[in-house]
């Protein structure tokens, strides 16, 4: 009897205990992740911050491929890039395409 009522309040306190550990660690997690935003936050403020700079190379690659009608596959496994910095040439591009017709349009009407 009394080995039975010990091991609940064991299982009760240790459950509670895990419970706090688990807040705590929460808490500690959301701190830091606030105090690194405004950190990077201020830095950005003042013009010290501006992330890790573009591989232009690898996105000209990137680039040149998708003009060479290469499947997505093909690109991440030929460049190591993902398939987000792939979507984002890839929307780059299209948005550049209609700005090159209308160009080469003007260009060929001067030519005339």
């Amino acid at each position: 009897m009394k080995n039975d009522i010990t091991s609940r309040m064991f299982a009760a306190v240790n459950s509670m205990m895990l419970d706090v550990l688990a807040a705590v660690a929460r808490k500690d997690y959301e701190d830091r992740r606030r105090r690194q935003a405004e950190g990077t936050a201020r830095a950005k403020d003042a013009g010290l911050y501006k992330g890790r700079p573009e591989n232009k190379a690898r996105n000209r690659a990137i680039a040149a491929m998708l003009r060479d009608g290469r499947t997505w596959r093909e690109i991440m496994d030929g460049t190591g890039c993902s398939r987000t910095l792939l979507a984002k040439i890839s929307r780059e591009q299209k948005a550049k395409m209609p700005s090159e017709l209308k160009s080469a349009r003007e260009e060929e009407k001067a030519e005339l």
